[in-house]
């Protein structure tokens, strides 16, 4: 079979605060383990505030970014699009820009120094009021590198508050991609299309319970990005054997692999293998289902056909 890391990848879906190497969040003072799976959405959520209780400086913010890139251009993501919570960062640390200036800054040394090439996404969590997400947008529109902006946690928390400043956020040219049909039903998916109007949908893998949902995403070719290992590790389903990712492709969904920041995307393009044609599909998904240059992706679609090209 074909090595996956010279397989030209796009990566949608990855916090960067899940991304932080071992050895610097214990050289950041946090050495608890991350458990084999979580019991929950709360430990889940109380295990990621240590870690970005730990991130506190410039350098700190930089340095993240710079690993970032160092690591997935290890694996041949060409090009991602990097998750971060910027105004969350910002209001603790009594810098509203401070971290997102760094984490600029550090992925820029990254792809100077790695060829790879990032974008960022700003999320917020539907736990924290209106305010902040405005915040998050003003953020997010000061930056040409920030391309989107999106709701992420406990989906049991509605979007509705949230619409005035989603239109603030499209009317600044900012794309809307939100977590949804994660922990939650296809209803939250509607939410997301219909109220967010959502151009992408993270995770989704609850849409199969509605199968006028799938054919209205499938139609409309709204892409999933899907994160089986997270999913898996948050205990949503309940083994990697039983995911849906086979059921959604076979549904003739636009399907994307992706992370979450949770384990690598070598390991979830390894772990999904039945053929190198159907990982060359996957990548393939991923760049077209991206907002990179129209340009960038006609190189690595060029290059997943020279990767498939390849003797075996």
């Amino acid at each position: 079979m074909r090595d996956i890391a010279l397989l030209p990848k796009a990566h949608l879906h990855v916090h960067l605060e899940s991304t932080v190497r071992p050895a610097t969040l214990r050289e950041l003072g946090v050495h608890s383990r991350r458990p084999e799976v979580f019991t929950g959405f709360k430990q889940f959520a109380d295990h990621n505030a240590q870690v970005r209780a730990a991130l506190r400086t410039p350098e700190h913010f930089r340095r993240i970014a710079r690993e970032f890139c160092a690591d997935e251009a290890a694996q041949g993501t060409r090009y991602a699009e990097v998750t971060f919570t910027a105004a969350a960062h910002g209001e603790r640390l009594g810098d509203l820009e401070m971290p997102l200036l760094a984490v600029l800054e550090g992925l820029a040394e990254g792809e100077a120094e790695h060829g790879i090439r990032c974008a960022l996404i700003l999320d917020h969590s539907r736990r924290r009021p209106a305010d902040r997400l405005l915040r998050t947008v003003k953020l997010a529109a000061a930056h040409e590198q920030v391309i989107a902006v999106g709701l992420a946690g406990d989906e049991s928390h509605p979007l509705a508050p949230f619409v005035d400043v989603l239109k603030l956020a499209r009317d600044e040219g900012l794309h809307m991609v939100h977590h949804a049909g994660e922990s939650a039903g296809p209803a939250s998916v509607r939410e997301a299309l219909d109220l967010g109007h959502a151009e992408r949908i993270g995770h989704g893998i609850r849409v199969l319970e509605d199968p006028d949902l799938v054919a209205e995403l499938r139609e409309r070719r709204v892409p999933l990005e899907v994160c089986p290992f997270s999913n898996v590790l948050l205990g949503l389903v309940p083994s990697y054997a039983e995911h849906p990712l086979p059921r959604l492709r076979e549904e003739g969904l636009l399907v994307t692999l992706n992370t979450d920041g949770e384990t690598s995307l070598l390991s979830e393009y390894g772990q999904a293998r039945r053929s190198d044609e159907m990982l060359a599909e996957l990548a393939a998904a991923s760049v077209t289902a991206s907002f990179a240059p129209e340009r960038l992706k006609a190189e690595l679609l060029r290059g997943i056909d020279e990767w498939l090209a390849m003797p075996v």
